[in-house]
């Protein structure tokens, strides 16, 4: 990404790829233990690509074009600070083209009683580190840390494209924490809460697709209350469930109202960090 918080001698480092895979083995190679979560893509946002990504979603990361607006809003953001949970682990970023790692820190920081990180491993030993620190000194822990910033490096040169520090994209997280949805980009003042939320709608539109994998439930719950309708005649019911039910903050539901924000735009990208079945914390 472009701009950032930075001093003009400020460190830069080559940007993040929006590649899974590359994601995948950065993550691995720093303790993330590969049976536990990977990043996979989310090919859209409609409710039929929805259902092809792997669930649990433990996190979601958000690639998007800097525009004039999207830097007038971050300003505004930042005159209006709120308070928010000490269970948000939220840091700053002051090392250019660092968004990408930022946003894979956000994920992983937030989700540590979900996952078993390697004992001693970098990304064990960095969250116990910085755990009592704020978002700006966990900013200058990062910036100083030369294993990071060589496996970042490592990690921005594995990618299929030729990589350059001359980006207008960056990269920002979406975090389920206690029950409420926080965008986490460390180029603003704070985490942003966008609302309720839950680990299991953090990327669904709605209960569509949960309702089709327990249809059965449905299907008797209307036999039950209706004296014995068929399949057919409990779609009526399922209507008025699906239009009941429709959290309109999870993170697909804020990633489609930024898009449409800068229509004229392809550079979009939606990754899950999602926990791999068999999983245990």
């Amino acid at each position: 990404m472009a701009a950032v918080d930075e001093s003009p001698v400020a460190k830069r480092w080559l940007p993040l790829e929006a590649n899974p895979d590359v994601m995948n083995q950065f993550l691995w190679g720093l303790g993330l233990p590969e049976g536990e979560a990977e990043c996979c893509d989310v090919y859209g946002l409609d409710e039929e690509l929805l259902a092809m990504v792997p669930q649990p979603v433990l996190a979601v990361l958000f690639l998007y074009p800097i525009t004039a607006q999207s830097e007038e809003e971050r300003l505004l953001q930042a005159n209006d600070k709120k308070e928010y949970s000490n269970d948000v682990y939220f840091m700053k970023q002051t090392v250019g083209n660092a968004c990408g790692t930022i946003g894979l820190l956000h994920a992983v920081g937030n989700i540590t009683s979900e996952i078993k990180l390697v004992d001693g491993s970098f990304l064990d030993r960095f969250f116990k580190s910085t755990a009592s620190l704020g978002p700006q000194e966990r900013a200058a822990f990062l910036e100083n840390d030369r294993e990071m910033e060589v496996a970042h490096s490592v990690a921005a040169t594995a990618g299929d494209t030729e990589a350059s520090d001359n980006v207008d994209t960056h990269f920002i997280c979406f975090s389920c924490v206690n029950g409420e949805l926080y965008e986490l980009d460390g180029r603003k003042s704070g985490p942003i809460s966008h609302g309720a939320s839950s680990p299991s709608s953090l990327l669904q539109l709605d209960l569509f697709w949960w309702g089709m994998r327990y249809q059965k439930f449905f299907i008797s719950f209307t036999k039950f209350n209706q004296g014995g309708l068929t399949c057919y005649h409990s779609l009526p019911v399922w209507l008025g469930l699906r239009a009941w039910w429709n959290p309109s903050q999870d993170a697909a539901k804020v990633i489609q109202s930024m898009i449409q924000k800068n229509p004229e735009s392809l550079n979009f990208n939606v990754i899950a960090f999602s926990k791999k079945n068999g999983a245990t914390s």
